[in-house]
């Protein structure tokens, strides 16, 4: 019999965010795919769960994917985890996932945090309908035929972006959107979480002297009648 691969939420940011199924099959599991080994240490090591980890990041998962389905197929299970959130969501996984599901393996969804549902749950904008579009093309011009692509869409878009690139991105969502409001979500779960809201041009003038790093989660309010 095959194992499963259990495809398992951590924290966005805060370690206490994590489910209780969640550690007990991190201590089941004969191993653990993830990102960044360094991250998923600090997890494991706050809940004293020792575990064999195996690096599993883009662009190199594929080649990582045999060796995963031959401990599947030898009946053990596998745990799949990213370095924060849920995986697959713009995160490595999906191609696991696809070719576990063609050998016959049981995937199984261990639900968890996923920083635009709690962007999206304290932004103040439409939740009642929107559209998740991850991270932009890298560069500037296509990002903004990316928007174009969007203008018509009524609920609210969710995007991933560096914080080193959304004052540029908000002027050109300001030319292609018009003035919309917005809300920029960033340091989630931790210490010094923060939205800031308005509309395109007084987020733009409110972080126009201030360094954000990381990544941000930007909220935008889909078109209006």
């Amino acid at each position: 019999m095959f194992g499963s691969l259990y495809i398992i939420a951590t924290p966005i940011g805060n370690l206490e965010d994590i489910t209780l199924r969640a550690l007990r099959l991190l201590g089941e599991v004969a191993v653990i795919a993830c990102e960044d080994t360094r991250q998923t240490v600090k997890l494991l090591n706050k809940y004293g769960i020792r575990k064999e980890l195996i690096s599993y990041y883009q662009p190199r998962e594929g080649r990582k994917i045999p060796l995963l389905l031959d401990i599947l197929k030898k009946g053990k299970d596998v745990a799949l985890v990213s370095d924060s959130g849920t995986p697959t969501i713009s995160d490595p996984g999906f191609r696991l996932v696809r070719e576990a599901l063609k050998e016959g393996i049981k995937v199984v969804p261990v639900p968890g945090p996923t920083a635009f549902a709690a962007a999206l749950s304290a932004a103040g904008l439409p939740t009642h309908r929107f559209k998740f579009a991850g991270f932009p093309p890298p560069k500037r011009e296509a990002a903004r035929k990316w928007l174009v692509s969007m203008k018509e869409e009524e609920g609210t878009l969710i995007i991933y972006l560096p914080a080193r690139k959304v004052t540029a991105f908000l002027s050109d969502a300001a030319e292609v959107l018009g003035e919309r409001e917005v809300v920029i979500a960033r340091e989630l779960t931790k210490v010094y979480e923060e939205f800031i809201r308005g509309n395109i041009g007084e987020v733009v003038a409110s972080i126009a002297c201030r360094v954000l790093k990381g990544e941000i989660t930007l909220l935008i309010r889909g078109k209006m009648d």
